[in-house]
């Protein structure tokens, strides 16, 4: 059994989900393409409702919460069923929130600076975020050398053309993206084709591993 969240499957989906009634269907979709471990936004007001959803009915899935910025917002996504937590940064008052969460986390980073003070903090894993506009697959490369205990879960410009770079690099776990989440089939509901998405998405890593009992670092 994987003991760290960037072990699960190769690519995170990140979604943004506007009803929240789309949540269960779409999480099946992205599980049975081979995509369990799930970052659903908190960019809209269905997010909340959408991480419960999906907690209650989709047990197969890993269902997290992305864009935490607030230790508020750790209390609430913890409370609705999360099972991660996914910040595009950090401070010392959302980084003791989230360790004091008691589930997996992924502190956002995007310089050498502040992977040194995560690391000073006990914290491994972490997310790389830009990914492409901070440096991308040379940035994490320079990085590996320095700071190889570091692991990483770029996100940000990452499509099907440059995933398989960014997991070729051995301080990255993982990586997410939207390209199998298009717009147009999310709004149509076209399961089938976000499924047929997700299973070439997964083709790009080793593939789903069965569970996840703690992340290696980033959890209390």
């Amino acid at each position: 059994m994987p003991t760290s969240l960037l072990d699960l499957a190769p690519v995170v989906p990140v979604v943004v989900i506007e009803d929240a009634d789309d949540a269960v269907s779409l999480a099946r979709a992205l599980v049975a393409g081979g995509l369990p471990t799930i970052e659903v936004t908190l960019r809209t007001p269905a997010a909340l409702d959408a991480v419960r959803a999906i907690a209650g009915a989709v047990p197969e899935a890993v269902v997290g919460a992305g864009t935490v910025l607030t230790p508020e917002q750790v209390t609430e996504c913890v409370a609705a069923g999360a099972r991660f937590l996914v910040s595009p940064g950090w401070t010392d008052g959302l980084l003791a929130a989230m360790a004091a969460s008691g589930v997996p986390y992924l502190p956002g980073v995007s310089t050498a600076s502040e992977v040194v003070a995560l690391l000073e903090r006990g914290v491994r894993e972490m997310k790389f975020f830009p990914a492409q506009a901070a440096g991308g697959t040379a940035y994490l490369r320079s990085l590996a050398g320095p700071l190889p205990q570091a692991r990483f879960c770029p996100t940000g410009g990452i499509g099907p053309d440059n995933a398989p770079e960014y997991l070729a690099l051995p301080n990255v776990g993982c990586v997410g993206g939207t390209w199998m989440l298009p717009a147009d089939a999310v709004a149509a509901r076209d399961w089938a084709r976000v499924e047929s998405l997700a299973r070439a998405a997964a083709g790009l890593g080793p593939g789903p591993k069965a569970g996840l009992r703690d992340a290696g670092g980033t959890s209390r």
